[in-house]
C-alpha cells in the first residue's frame, strides 16, 4: 500500500526533540513548509505560462531559537532518509560576504538569509524533512520557504506580500544553488491552502485557488521511481534557453505570447525540429493546464485524466524528459481499469509520476506496478495541503 506520511505534528516533535538533544535547550520557534506535486503544467513556468500544483502533507520543519551572536548553526537530519545528517555554521554579520559552499543543502538556507529584507541576528536550528530529495516533489523549495518562514518567526517581521516572499526564495535557489528554476515551487509552498490546488499564472503571478473537495471517490497517487533526477543543470538550461531563443526569434517576450501558428514562422527561419518540438510542447501544455483547471472545477475527472496523459506524451516526445523508469510506471498505471490518467511530474528524467484514479483501485495499481517495475517504487496518496506556516513548540 501507499507509504504512511508522518503528519506535521509528528515531524514537529521530532525536530523539537532533536534540537533539545543537539543543543541542550528547548527551541522557541518552529515552522514548516510543504513540498508539492504538479498536477499538470510542466516546463511552462519559466516560459511565463500556467501551472497547476498542490501542496503536499510532506513538509520541511525547522525548530530553533536566536542565540545572541552573529553565528548561525544549523543541523540537518532529514526524515526522508536521503539527505545526510550534517551541520553547517557561518557568520551572518556581513550578509554580502556569505557565499555558497559545503554542505550544499545549506546553500538554500544561506540564500534565504541574504535575501531576507530585515535585520537578522544569529540562531541555531534543526531541519527535519519528510520531502524526498531528488524525487521532483520540490524538497529545495520546501527548505527555502521553511527557512524564510523561520526568519519571519524569529524577527517578528512577516512578509507583507507572499509573492515577494516566493520570489526571494526563488532568487536564493538561482544565486546560491545555481539552479535557474521557475517560480512554481516556491509559490505553492508559500500559498498552498488545505484542500485546494492552485492555478498560477507565471507571467503576472496571479492565482486561482481550486477547491478539490469535489474529487469525491477519485484520488491522486504519487509513485516515486526512486530513480534520482538525471536531468543535469546543462540539460535543463538547454531546454530553457531553446525556448528563450525561439521567443526572441519571433520578437516575443516569452513563449506565453506564441501561438501554434507562429511555429510556421520558426520553420521558415530554419529553426531546428528539436527546438520547434520544445515550443510545441509549451504552447499546448499551457492550453492543457487551463482546460484542466476548468475540468477540475466542474468535476470532469475523465477530461483531467486525458489531459494528464496528453501532457506526459508530449513531455516524452516533444520535450524529451521522460526515462525508461518513468515510462514503465506510467504505462503500467494506465493499463489498470479505473485509472483516468498518469504522467511524470517535475522536471523529468527520474523522480515521480502522478496518477488520477478511482480510490477503490489504488491497491490494484500499486500491486501491478510492483509486479512490473524492476526498481523499488514507493507510493504516496496526494492530499492537497496547507502552505508554509508557524507552529507552536508544544509536544
Amino acid at each position: 500500500m501507499a507509504e504512511n506520511i508522518s503528519d506535521v505534528n509528528e515531524v514537529k516533535i521530532e525536530a523539537l526533540d532533536t534540537f533539545l538533544k543537539e543543543f541542550g535547550e528547548e527551541a522557541t520557534h518552529c515552522v514548516c513548509a510543504p513540498g508539492r506535486v504538479n498536477v499538470i503544467g510542466e516546463h511552462t513556468d519559466y516560459n511565463e505560462g500556467f501551472v497547476l500544483p498542490m501542496a503536499l502533507p510532506m513538509v520541511t520543519v525547522i525548530a530553533g531559537k536566536p542565540n545572541g551572536t552573529n553565528i548561525c548553526t544549523i543541523i540537518s537530519a532529514s526524515s526522508a532518509g536521503t539527505m545526510s545528517v550534517s551541520k553547517a555554521e557561518f557568520d551572518i554579520s556581513e550578509p554580502a560576504a556569505i557565499k555558497p559552499g559545503e554542505p550544499k543543502w545549506a546553500n538554500y538556507v544561506k540564500g534565504c538569509i541574504v535575501n531576507f529584507p530585515n535585520a537578522l541576528a544569529g540562531f541555531k536550528a534543526v531541519v527535519i524533512s519528510t520531502v524526498p530529495v531528488g524525487a521532483g516533489l520540490s524538497s529545495s523549495a520546501a527548505l527555502e520557504v521553511a527557512t524564510y518562514t523561520f526568519l519571519e518567526a524569529i524577527t517578528g517581521q512577516q512578509a507583507s506580500d507572499p509573492v515577494q516572499k516566493a520570489i526571494s526564495c526563488q532568487k536564493a535557489e538561482h544565486d546560491f544553488a545555481g539552479v535557474p528554476c521557475g517560480i512554481m515551487d516556491q509559490f505553492i509552498s508559500v500559498m498552498g491552502i488545505d484542500g485546494h490546488a492552485l492555478l498560477l499564472d507565471c507571467r503576472d503571478k496571479s492565482v486561482i485557488q481550486i477547491l478539490m473537495e469535489n474529487l469525491k471517490d477519485h484520488v491522486f497517487l504519487i509513485t516515486n521511481s526512486n530513480s534520482p533526477h538525471k536531468l543535469s543543470s546543462s540539460a535543463y538550461r538547454d531546454r530553457r534557453d531553446a525556448c528563450f531563443e525561439a521567443a526572441k526569434k519571433l520578437g516575443k517576450n516569452s513563449l506565453r505570447e506564441v501561438s501554434l501558428e507562429d511555429i510556421k514562422t520558426l520553420e521558415k527561419q530554419g529553426v531546428s525540429k528539436v527546438t520547434i518540438n520544445r515550443v510545441r510542447h509549451v504552447i499546448n501544455e499551457n492550453l492543457r493546464t487551463q482546460e484542466a483547471m476548468k475540468a477540475l472545477q466542474t468535476g470532469d475527472y475523465k477530461r483531467v485524466g486525458e489531459l494528464m496523459n496528453e501532457s506526459h506524451d508530449s513531455l516524452r516526445e516533444n520535450y524529451e524528459v521522460s526515462s525508461p523508469e518513468l515510462e514503465t510506471l506510467v504505462n503500467t498505471a494506465r493499463s489498470v481499469k479505473g485509472v483516468l490518467g498518469s504522467r511524470l511530474t517535475g522536471a523529468g528524467f527520474g523522480g515521480c509520476t502522478i496518477t488520477l484514479l478511482k480510490e477503490d483501485c489504488v491497491s490494484q495499481v500499486i500491486n501491478t506496478i510492483k509486479e512490473t517495475y524492476t526498481g523499488k517504487a514507493t507510493f504516496y496518496m496526494a492530499k492537497p495541503s496547507a502552505g508554509a506556516r508557524q507552529l507552536d513548540c508544544h509536544r
